[in-house]
């Protein structure tokens, strides 16, 4: 078979269709902007992912990934402190903070039980919630896992092992997306939903 490429640039094609969203066609055509902006564009792109693979960091508070410890999160002064946010992956932290409607902090698991998959508590940043809890100043705990069986398991589960320390456990609503319409939600979500419901004000 013909190749249009060396090997070199075939490589670098390879690695880029390795991250999430990108099939081998788009990384195909992100490798090619690149080569065609070399100076603008892969160059200084090659010099900060050199950096940020020297520097990046998890932190030791809240599992954050960064390039400093404590995180850019937890060194924040201004966050409410009473308050801690508890996600499934550091996708989900990033998601919520690019919300701003959360101020406290944040305690990212690493996942979520799973029998099927042999992930038990030991095998989570369990440990380190029930750690900054005990410490002491914490009035709330929200769950933000995801609407799964898994997440709901280790919701109930956290609930369980945070009920003796006499914080307040919240979990995030599930149901009605705004600009939801209902004909096109599936049923879970309306179940959710009206398992849920409040009264109007």
């Amino acid at each position: 078979m013909p190749r249009s490429h060396g090997a070199d640039i075939d490589g670098l094609i390879q690695l880029l269709s390795r991250l999430p969203g990108l099939g081998p066609r788009s990384a195909k055509r992100a490798a090619l902007q690149m080569l065609k902006k070399k100076d603008s564009v892969m160059v200084p792109l090659a010099r900060a992912l050199a950096d940020v693979a020297e520097r990046v960091v998890t932190c030791t508070t809240c599992g954050n990934i960064d390039t400093h410890d404590p995180c850019h999160v937890c060194a924040d002064a201004r966050r409410d402190r009473a308050t801690i946010c508890v996600v499934e992956d550091v996708a989900d932290l990033w998601a919520l903070d690019r919300s701003e409607s959360f101020r406290g902090l944040y305690h990212v698991l690493g996942g979520t039980l799973s029998a099927l998959d042999g992930v038990g508590p030991e095998d989570l940043n369990i440990a380190g919630l029930l750690a900054r809890v005990d410490a002491g100043g914490i009035g709330e705990v929200i769950l933000a896992l995801n609407a799964t069986v898994d997440g709901q398991t280790t919701s109930h589960y956290l609930a369980e092992r945070l009920k003796a320390s006499g914080v307040k456990v919240t979990a995030l609503a599930h149901g009605v997306p705004v600009g939801g319409e209902l004909d096109y939600l599936d049923d879970g979500t309306l179940a959710a939903a009206l398992r849920a419901r409040g009264s109007v004000e």
